[in-house]
């Protein structure tokens, strides 16, 4: 094909039409139009390879990942089991295009000039192409879809929230659960609930509370971590955002993936209108919830609420009802996980585990008293605690 073809073709994209906002594709379509002019060309070609080269030498590699991550109107109805024909027609003819666009190569695209011109370029680098079967690898990622997602889903697995848009995270947390000694009786129920809700079962919201330090919002980091690969995928939330969630959660309905939204240090002043929020979120409004999401919540508080005294001895009326409503919130989550400040035994369990992890080699019993003397001096034992000690032991400040 000349240039002119290449960029009609481009331009008449249906399925794959987000590709033209990808910043390396843009180039593309710029060096496949305007005059053929040698120093406009010469200035486009270097354009778009500088814009490659960023990523990678191989334009092969790059928009075969670009097509497979693609959000379309296809990926997003063969999820729901939707095959409508002339989507199904129209996305074959679309992948043959970008199959023979995987190949193209700058001397192609420069075959139409004159010798003269194609000789005043030969300077320019020549960008690498490879071999790629694009139309099978994108079918199986149609069928994959339900566990690599697609769009920002399929490059990332935890995301904030901005405007009541998801912003995906760069750079996670890496916590995994083999690095947690010390609380796997606790996660074990969170992790077969995080089971019920990749294999689409019935799935509980959860509340995890309890003393600080102990690893709560490390659990639910890890478990996002462990099951990324089948489908899983964290929303950590603000308290302050709360109000932004119902119309997230209807945009992640419709999401093959599932999605765990987190609420971390979870409490509330008697007042607070993000309480009100909350309840509707975890299951008090008019709409169902959405059997794709849970919500997982962590707070050192077993009923949410800060409460005084004068709460206790106030005017109210009905005070017993009062009470009732501050206490309906953490009613609503259908799993309530304890984690408890570690006794004697469990504290030098986690050292001895943490000790192995970091390769700290010290004799266990001056271990276990100096890491007992730094937990006094930190406020008391915790998983927190134990890891700072053994950080501070492999950096050498602790001797």
């Amino acid at each position: 094909m000349k240039r002119n073809e290449w960029s009609a073709r481009l331009h008449g994209l249906v399925i794959f039409r987000g590709l033209l906002a990808d910043p390396v594709v843009k180039k593309l379509l710029a060096l496949t139009e305007g005059p053929a002019a040698v120093e406009g060309l010469a200035d486009r070609a270097a354009e778009f390879e500088a814009a490659l080269f960023e990523t990678t030498p191989n334009w092969s590699k790059y928009l075969a990942g670009a097509v497979l991550e693609s959000e379309n109107i296809c990926v997003r109805r063969w999820a729901h089991g939707q095959h409508p024909p002339l989507l199904e027609e129209t996305l074959r003819a679309e992948l043959d295009f970008l199959q023979r666009l995987c190949g193209l190569s700058l001397d192609e695209l420069l075959a139409e000039l004159p010798e003269e011109d194609r000789a005043a370029l030969a300077f320019l680098p020549r960008w690498e192409t490879s071999p790629t079967e694009l139309a099978a690898a994108y079918l199986q990622r149609l069928g994959e879809v339900g566990r690599k997602g697609y769009g920002m889903f399929a490059k990332h697995h935890v995301f904030t929230v901005d405007e009541g848009c998801l912003v995906p995270v760069k750079y996670p947390d890496p916590q995994r659960l083999s690095e947690l000694p010390g609380y796997e009786k606790e996660r074990e129920k969170v992790i077969a609930n995080t089971k019920a809700l990749l294999a689409g079962m019935p799935a509980n919201n959860v509340l995890l509370y309890g003393d600080a330090g102990t690893g709560k919002s490390s659990a639910v980091k890890a478990i996002a971590n462990e099951y990324a690969s089948e489908g899983l995928r964290l929303v950590e939330v603000k308290k302050n955002q709360l109000y932004q969630i119902p119309d997230l959660m209807d945009s992640l309905a419709a999401n093959p993936l599932k999605f765990i939204l987190f609420i971390d240090d979870l409490s509330f002043t008697a007042n607070d209108d993000n309480f009100a929020a909350l309840k509707a979120i975890l299951e008090g409004s008019v709409g169902g919830r959405a059997k794709n999401i849970a919500v997982y919540a962590t707070s050192n508080r077993r009923h949410l609420i800060k409460e005084t005294l004068t709460d206790r001895t106030g005017d109210d009326i009905h005070e017993a009802d009062t009470r009732q409503e501050l206490m309906s919130l953490s009613a609503r989550f259908g799993l309530t996980i304890t984690f408890q400040r570690p006794e004697k035994a469990r504290f030098e369990a986690i050292l001895t585990e943490l000790a192995r992890q970091y390769g700290v080699q010290m004799p266990l019993d001056q271990l276990i008293v100096k890491a007992e003397a730094f937990a006094i001096r930190a406020g008391g034992r915790s998983p927190r605690v134990a890891r700072q000690f053994i950080e501070q032991c492999k950096a050498g400040v602790q001797k």
